[in-house]
């Protein structure tokens, strides 16, 4: 398979392209949409249905929903990575630093310690550094976070830049900015992109 990779996305090793579920896939662009059709069907999944935290603060939900939205394509879909990647924590760590946002993030909404986009758009910028999967983590983390605005904290789904932004790329830049804005403790531009 010959898969190009653009800036920040998360180059899949041989061993994890062995798990693709689709023979015939050859380039990064049928990839991209066999992954968006999955996609969207998690998302239909899952805004069609009613959650409460205990459910969704679970490691077993944050993998069931990522094996929901890549299932069909990957066979280790909601599998944690086994892998080093260009960004996210050591393989060995995932486990325990995600029960450690997830204990924030309960901690967060119980005693109201952020606005509600703040806790949804500081989730995801935790889960996404995690990085718990071989691929699909901003995807991953961007339902994640919706998840938390519509179902528990009775927000609306973000936009990630769809209503803000005219081209693709400018969208894509603008988050990649955000997201290392976040990374020095700055969450103001990942909080703006979200609702742009």
């Amino acid at each position: 398979m010959n898969l190009e990779y653009t800036e920040g996305q998360t180059p899949i090793d041989a061993n994890e392209q062995e798990g693709l579920r689709i023979t015939h896939i050859t380039l990064r662009r049928e990839l991209d949409e066999f992954e968006q059709q999955n996609v969207e069907q998690a998302f239909q999944w899952v805004m069609g249905r009613s959650f409460s935290a205990e459910t969704v603060l679970t490691e077993e939900f944050i993998c069931r929903v990522h094996q929901r939205m890549f299932g069909d394509v990957w066979s280790w879909a909601g599998s944690f990575r086994h892998t080093e990647k260009n960004i996210g924590i050591a393989p060995w760590l995932i486990p325990t630093e995600l029960r450690k946002l997830l204990d924030d993030t309960k901690y967060w909404l119980a005693h109201g310690t952020y606005t509600p986009d703040e806790i949804a758009v500081r989730f995801k910028h935790r889960l996404v550094s995690i990085h718990c999967f071989p691929n699909g983590n901003g995807r991953h983390s961007r339902l994640m976070a919706d998840i938390l605005a519509e179902k528990l904290l009775q927000q609306q789904p973000f936009t990630w830049g769809a209503s803000g932004l005219s081209a693709p790329g400018q969208a894509r830049t603008a988050y990649l900015h955000a997201l290392r804005a976040a990374d020095k403790h700055d969450h103001a531009l990942l909080l703006a992109f979200a609702r742009s």
